[in-house]
Order: C-alpha cells, then structure tokens, then sequence
C-alpha cells in the first residue's frame, strides 16, 4: 500500500517523487530490433511478431469490412450510446479550437498571416490486450478529422482468435477511420513509421502503450517521424484538504492505480487525518477491484504526502508535473492561477478523472513523467501546421527595406541585402 510521509522538507522532494524506472539500455536494444526488423522485411516480420509476442497465428494484416459490420452488431446499445454522447462532447469541444485566418498589417504595405493545414498522414496506436481502449479513438480520430487529415492509419492488437475488440472496430466506424491494422507493440509504430506492404508509412503517430511502444514511439521520433509527446505510465496527483469525500479520492486513486503496475498515484494535504480517511477508503475499496493484483502493484509505486498548506502541495505538485491533477475541495477554484505545470486539471469533489478519460469533451492523450512541464495534451492542434505568410506591395518593401538592409549588413549577408536593394533600386 501507499507509504505516508508527514512535511518533508523540500529538500527531499525531487527524491519523494521520483518515477518508478526500467532498465532504458536493454529496452532500447530490443525496440530498436524489432524497428530494423520491420524496415528490413515488412509484413513477414509482423506475422513473425504476432505469433512470438501475442500468440496468434495471423492469416492478414487488414481489418475487414465484414468484420467492421459484425462488431456492430456486437456492440450492446447503451454501449452505442455511451460513446455517441462522448463524441459529442469531445467533438464540440475540439471543433471549438479551430481558429479563423486573421491577416496582420505589420506595417503599411507588410501583411502576415498564419494558415493552419492538416498533416495529411496520422498514425494512431490504440492499446488492446486485458484493456482494449476504444475511447483512445474518440480522442485521437475526431480531432484528426476535424483538422482534415487525408489519411488516417490505425494499428491495435488482436486477440488470440484473430479479432480486435467489436468496441475498437465500432468506435473506429463511427469516428470515420477505414484503415485499421491487426498490429501491436512497437512492431506496429515501426509500421507505421516506415511503412511494409500493406501498412502505409505516415507523417506523425499519435496513442499511448506499455514500454516497447513508448521507446519505438522514441526511436522512430529520432529518425524524423514526429510523434504526439513523451509518454510513459499514467500517473494520477491528488491534493486533498479536509472539505474532501475522503471515498471519492480513494476512487480517482485506484481508477490510476488500475491502469498498470508500473502507474503511480500520489496524495497530497495538509490535514493528517484526511490522508488517514482516504488510505482506509483505498485499502477497502482495492478488495472489490477485479485489476486488484495490478492496483496493488501500483499503490506499492505511491505516496501519500502531508505538507504545511494547500499552496506547498500546489507547489509540489507543480514540481512532480502530474499527468492528471484532481484538486478535492469545495474551494479548488482559488488554486486555479498557481498550477503551472499539469496534463489536465480537475478541479472539485464531482469532477473525477474518469470524466476526462470519457466522456467531459477534453483529451485524455496526456503528457506524462514531468513532460507536462513542456508539453501540452493533444489537441487539435496536434494534427495541423501551421504556415505562416507575407505579402509585400512596393510601398511595403519601401516601409521596412532599408532596416533590412542594415541588418543583412551587420551579418555579412550581402545577398540578402541585395535581395532588398535591387527592389528599393527598381526604375
């Protein structure tokens, strides 16, 4: 269970939150195998992959278009329902962050102007396995076809019959994604990295995996192929202060803690016997867990930290960046302006992470492991570029030349200079 330290001194902090860590050299060393493997002999390495890491012996690659209409049919209706109520709710919110043109006159005759532009390629990778995550599609596809991607790749696992999840395939329907692959694991980023027969290469990967698909996400990232952020294992940070539901907390831990054994929660506050109540709540409530082994695993990994104030645990967690931040109090709004450094941020004893992870219309692709410090969730401004434009007249080229001349100048740079003066100089 979670170990509970009563206000270390801030000395001890980096080392209080430090991450659970593998063994990078050796990860790196099999990824980068199965990468040069794939690059090297394609699909025959993915049925090679597929019968040694999954157990299946795969007869394609492709997802067919019959198996896309059975697993709708599969797919219980209050099912249906449930994810057509989150893909309102995620689409509304991300067709909101489309931004309209707006050309700037940055001095008379000088206009500027950014065009945002769709990354016509996008890899998604979906998780399957004991927990197939279909509403990673909600939160990968709908922003990717707001932004008007051309091509949308998506790689999952199969089960041992050879099927993927009818929820994945149904999800994956209604979002309007066609290609789907039965891959999993790194083998499936470095698929659709540098492409094989059947899977074409993209532009940028999006989704989260275990290990592997982390560091091939890593590696493909350091040969040109972008990906959406760092990642890691799904963390979870909870300030707590004594107008807390000490069950509700002890809930949105364990919702973490489920994810995977290598997860990691932490519990701040400033009231002793608040952490008390909300570890009794996480030791009863783990028992009815059917993940409970998993969970348990992962509260090994965690903390349960007293400190002198609510603003030190702002301030801590602001250090450990948490992936997701839930502040429990009937005042977490007056905390809001200090949080500098958070994935997502639920604020109040009713907005648990799980809202996020579903259905509230926010991205639950996070940035993990401190990378909320530079890294922002994915967005839809995640699948577009945004180009930038200039339009001089001759009044404009006049207006800022000469300034550019001088600069070009000072640099050494006389063909830019010249570009300059042989319009100014223009009979």
């Amino acid at each position: 269970m979670m170990k509970t330290y009563i206000k270390p001194n801030k000395e001890q902090w980096a080392q209080l939150i430090e991450r659970p860590t593998i063994n990078q050299e050796q990860l790196t060393i099999a990824v980068d195998s199965i990468i040069s493997d794939i690059k090297q002999n394609g699909d025959k390495t993915l049925f090679k992959y597929a019968s040694l890491f999954d157990g299946v012996e795969l007869n394609d690659l492709t997802v067919s278009e019959t198996a896309i209409a059975v697993a709708k049919q599969q797919v219980p209706k209050a099912l249906k329902e449930a994810i057509q109520l989150a893909y309102n709710n995620i689409y509304t919110f991300h067709k909101a962050q489309q931004l309209q043109k707006k050309v700037i006159e940055t001095a008379p005759g000088v206009k500027c102007w950014r065009q945002s532009v769709a990354i016509e390629k996008v890899g998604l990778y979906i998780p399957g396995g004991s927990a197939p995550l279909f509403s990673t599609i909600l939160m990968l596809g709908i922003p990717a076809k707001i932004a008007g991607c051309k091509e949308i790749v998506l790689c999952t696992p199969p089960n041992q019959n050879q099927e993927i999840d009818s929820a994945i395939l149904y999800t994956a329907n209604l979002v309007g994604i066609t290609k789907i692959y039965k891959v999993g694991g790194a083998q499936a980023i470095a698929a659709m990295a540098y492409g094989t027969e059947t899977i074409p290469p993209v532009y940028k990967i999006f989704g989260p995996g275990n290990q592997y698909v982390t560091k091939a996400k890593e590696l493909v990232q350091q040969a040109g192929v972008a990906i959406d952020m760092p990642a890691g294992p799904s963390e979870v940070l909870v300030i707590a202060d004594t107008t807390c539901k000490p069950n509700f907390v002890a809930a949105d831990l364990l919702s973490q803690a489920e994810h995977g054994a290598d997860s990691q929660v932490v519990l701040l506050s400033d009231n002793e016997q608040v952490v008390k109540e909300c570890l009794a709540e996480v030791k009863k409530q783990v028992e009815a867990l059917p993940r409970k082994e998993t969970a348990i695993k992962a509260l090994a990994n965690s903390k349960a930290i007293i400190l002198e104030s609510i603003d030190e645990c702002v301030e801590l967690s602001n250090t450990y960046a948490p992936e997701h931040l839930i502040i429990a109090s009937e005042n977490a709004h007056q905390y809001i302006d200090m949080i500098t450094n958070a994935g997502s941020v639920f604020l109040g004893n009713y907005s648990c992470e799980s809202a996020g992870d579903y259905a509230s219309g926010t991205n639950h692709t996070l940035p993990t492991n401190g990378s909320a410090k530079n890294y922002s969730g994915v967005s839809l401004d995640s699948f577009v570029k945004n180009i930038t434009y200039q339009v001089l007249t001759k009044e404009g080229i006049n207006t800022i030349g000469k300034a550019i001349e001088i600069m070009a100048e000072a640099e050494a740079l006389i063909a830019h200079k010249n570009a300059v003066s042989i319009r100014l100089n223009e009979n």
